[in-house]
Formats: C-alpha cells, sequence, structure tokens
C-alpha cells in the first residue's frame, strides 16, 4: 500500500485513517480487534481517535476508544513505530470546551495512558476555543514536542481565518505551527473546505484528514430513505441527507457504480483521494467485510467524467 506525506509532520500515512470513533459504540472490543488487525494486515497504518470518544454512549464516560486502541496496541505482535495513531484534545470531557495548557498538559497524559503508549503521533485540537489565546495551546503542544510525548500538532474544525491567525501567532512567539487539519468533508458536506481553507491548507502544505467522510453511513448507499435509518445508531445524522441533493448524490454513484463494479463507499472515498489538498479520509468499519470495501477504495481509479459526475452532483 502506498503512503501519503502528511504535510511537512514527517508522517507518513495510509490512504484510508481508520475511524476509531466506533471503538466501544457500534464494535464491541473483540471486534474492534479483529477489525484493526485486519486494516494493518492490508498495509494500512493510521488510526484516528479522541479522548472524547464514545461519550455519547449510555454507559460510556469517553476514552472508551482510547482504551480499547491501548489493549490492542499491547496485545498485538506489532511494533509501536508500524502504527500512526491520532487523537484530539479540547472536547467537553466534563469541563467543557477547553485548549488552556494546564487541561492539555493533563488530558496528553490520560490518553497515552489509556493508549498504553509513550507518544501520540499526532496531536489535534479537536474544536476552536476563543477564550484561549492560541499562544498558549500551541506553547503547551511545544513542551509536549519537546518532552517528545507527541509528533506533530494539528486542528480540527477550523476555518481560514482561525487557521491562518493560528500561524500568526506561531510565527510571532516562535512556536510550533499546526500542520495538520481535520475538517468535515465529503460528496455532500462541501462547503467547510472547498474554497479559502483548502486553498490555505494547498499554499501552506498543510496535510488534510477529512472526517464524516461517508456522511455517518449515507454514502455508502444503504439507506435509501428516513425509514431505512429507524432504529440505527446513526439515524439522526443520516436522516438530514435525505433532501434533493442527497439524492441526486446517491443517483450519480449508482451510475458511478454500474460502471465500475465498485460501491458507492467505496467510490465516495475514491472521490476524495482524487480531491486537491486532500491528504486521506477517515472511514470507519464495524465489520470484515465493511474493512475490505474500505481497503479497496484505497486503490480505486474514477475516470475524469466519473468525477465530473460526482462534483455535479454534489454541486
Amino acid at each position: 500500500m502506498e503512503m501519503r506525506r502528511l504535510g511537512k509532520t514527517g508522517l507518513s500515512i495510509s490512504p484510508i485513517v481508520f475511524g476509531g470513533n466506533v471503538f466501544g459504540w457500534t464494535a464491541d472490543e473483540k471486534t474492534s480487534f479483529a477489525i484493526l488487525d485486519a486494516f494493518f494486515d492490508a498495509g494500512l497504518n493510521t488510526i484516528d481517535t479522541a479522548d472524547v470518544y464514545s461519550a455519547w454512549v449510555p454507559g460510556n464516560k469517553g476514552g472508551d476508544s482510547e482504551e480499547i486502541i491501548g489493549r490492542w496496541l499491547k496485545q498485538s505482535r506489532m511494533s509501536r513505530d508500524k502504527a500512526v495513531i491520532v487523537t484530539k484534545v479540547g472536547s467537553d470531557m466534563g469541563q467543557g470546551k477547553t485548549l488552556k495548557e494546564p487541561y492539555i498538559l493533563k488530558a496528553v497524559e490520560d490518553s497515552l495512558r489509556r493508549l498504553q503508549t509513550d507518544h501520540i503521533d499526532l496531536y489535534l485540537s479537536h474544536w476552536p476555543d476563543a477564550d484561549t489565546p492560541h499562544e498558549e495551546t500551541l506553547g503547551a503542544f511545544a513542551k509536549l514536542k519537546q518532552q517528545g510525548k507527541i509528533r506533530a500538532i494539528g486542528c480540527s474544525n477550523y476555518d481560514a481565518a482561525l487557521l491562518q491567525a493560528s500561524f500568526d501567532a506561531a510565527e510571532k512567539a516562535g512556536l510550533p505551527r499546526y500542520e495538520v487539519l481535520q475538517p468535515e468533508y465529503n460528496l455532500y458536506a462541501r462547503a467547510s473546505f472547498e474554497g479559502p481553507i483548502a486553498e490555505l491548507c494547498i499554499r501552506q502544505d498543510i496535510g488534510v484528514i477529512t472526517y464524516f467522510s461517508l456522511a455517518a453511513g449515507f454514502l455508502t448507499g444503504k439507506y435509501r430513505n428516513k425509514a431505512d435509518t429507524a432504529g440505527r445508531a446513526r439515524e439522526g445524522r443520516v436522516s438530514q441527507y435525505f433532501d434533493a441533493k442527497g439524492l441526486r448524490i446517491l443517483a450519480a454513484l449508482d451510475e458511478v457504480s454500474a460502471e465500475t463494479g465498485a460501491k458507492p463507499a467505496e467510490i465516495s472515498l475514491a472521490w476524495l483521494l482524487r480531491k486537491q489538498g486532500v491528504t486521506a479520509p477517515i472511514a470507519s468499519a464495524t465489520s470484515l467485510s465493511q474493512l475490505e470495501s474500505l481497503v479497496k477504495s484505497a486503490t480505486l481509479a474514477l475516470s475524469h467524467e466519473a468525477m465530473a459526475l460526482l462534483d455535479e452532483a454534489g454541486a
């Protein structure tokens, strides 16, 4: 599997990043271990998680995904340096969303303990924090980099103005800047990345890892109307896509699927992999058959005509 250079981080990541939000939610520990084994056996190497995953599940407290990954790392025969682990800080773990230095310095220790590792490859600010100066947050990250506890830093859910402001603050204070952006981006939701933020990332050589790459499962094609989502774990998220635009996208995916023999999920991820500025999409699986489909997407070639059809459907 050909790895992709992640901006200026020095990290090489797989063309598909596994979304660990499902661990401890829609995938139990046994299933999670089997999926992770198969993911790495397929030549992929990057796992995305966050300290808050999956606090929204009744009975969970947050940190559940990190704990499962940590137990898998401990029992796996694979050496730690073969895995690129991405996690995030700043979501509400009972204290509200914050990127203040004391909180970050404590939160990283909690994540390291749960992950059962001595370092995090990529540590992201999960959400912007208007109450904390960029210099304070980046200063905390600088300390962690110096201590060898994190290798690279990035941010999620920042717009172009905010990302540029963070660059300016880092340069002025002599601090490390964010080298990775994690935006919501998929065939349906394009406005939050395309335009100024994508142009900034390309210009500044920022690595981009997209989340909600399959629109909470909508772009897999298995949901064709709201009734199909009833009682599902992602019901609330998926139902928002059933409008004229969403149906156009499903029709376009069906057309490309008929031409290529690929599944809608594979096509949706392959579309992202061909978009300028995108390093790799994040996608999840809760079964080995779903994982097999993710792996196929990494090498699926789409024609210019297919790309144009998909672009138009989601415009």
